[in-house]
C-alpha cells in the first residue's frame, strides 16, 4: 500500500490505527470527494488489514458489509480494528434534549462528517468524528476538529467490531468459512480492497 495512502505501514496501537484511518479519509476525500465506508484492523500476525464492501446501495447491503466486517475480525484475529465512514450528524446543542425521532440524514443542522470508530482489546474504544469542510464549489478542503469527547460506547451496525475475546483458531476457521460462504476472500498480505464501490 503507498504511503500516500497510510503514513504508518506498521501500526501497533489504537491510536495508530486511527491515524492512518484519518490519513486513508483525507487521501479519499481529495481525490474523489468521499470516503466508502473502510475497515482497518491489525490480525493476529500485527499486519495492517482494510476490507471495503463491494457496494451499499440499501440497507439489507449495509447489514452484510456490518456482518462481514465482524467476521473478517474474527477470521483475522485482530486485536485492533477502525471503522472510517461518511455519515450525516447532529447533536443537541448545551441544555437541550436530544431529539430521537429524527434522522440525522433530515435534520436541518445536520453535519457532514467522517466517523472513525475504534475499537482495541487492550485501549478500549476511541471515536472521532471529523466534520467535513467543502469550498463554494462543494470540493473537499479538509476536516474541522473532532466534534466528540471520548464516549462510553458507540451503538449501530457498525459498532461493537471486535468479538468479546481473541478468537481461538476454530472460530477463526469457522468466520472464514462463513466468509467464503457468502463470497468474501480473507485477505492475502496486508490487505484487501473491492475492486469498486456503488452507493
Amino acid at each position: 500500500m503507498s504511503r500516500w495512502m497510510t503514513p504508518n505501514p506498521n501500526p501497533k496501537t489504537l491510536d495508530d490505527l486511527l491515524a492512518n484511518a484519518r490519513h486513508y479519509a483525507e487521501y479519499c476525500m481529495r481525490g474523489t470527494g468521499n470516503l466508502p465506508p473502510t475497515l482497518f484492523l491489525i490480525d493476529g500476525d500485527g499486519k495492517q488489514v482494510m476490507f471495503m464492501p463491494q457496494n451499499l446501495a440499501d440497507v439489507q447491503a449495509k447489514d452484510d458489509f456490518a456482518t462481514q466486517s465482524k467476521l473478517m475480525a474474527i477470521a483475522c484475529g485482530a486485536t485492533v480494528a477502525v471503522m472510517a465512514l461518511e455519515a450525516w450528524v447532529k447533536t443537541a446543542k448545551p441544555g437541550e434534549d436530544f431529539d430521537r425521532t429524527e434522522l440525522p440524514s433530515e435534520a436541518f443542522d445536520r453535519q457532514e462528517c467522517i466517523v472513525l470508530m475504534g475499537e482495541s482489546f487492550a485501549e478500549g474504544q476511541k471515536q472521532q468524528m471529523l466534520p467535513i469542510i467543502r469550498s463554494g464549489n462543494r470540493k473537499f478542503f479538509g476536516f474541522g476538529d473532532s466534534i466528540c469527547s471520548k464516549m462510553k460506547q458507540m451503538e449501530g451496525r457498525f459498532s461493537q467490531l471486535l468479538p468479546g475475546m481473541v478468537p481461538d483458531e476454530n472460530t477463526r476457521v469457522l468466520a472464514l468459512m462463513m466468509l467464503k460462504v457468502k463470497g468474501v476472500q480473507k485477505p492475502e498480505g496486508r490487505l484487501e480492497i473491492r475492486k469498486r464501490f456503488r452507493r
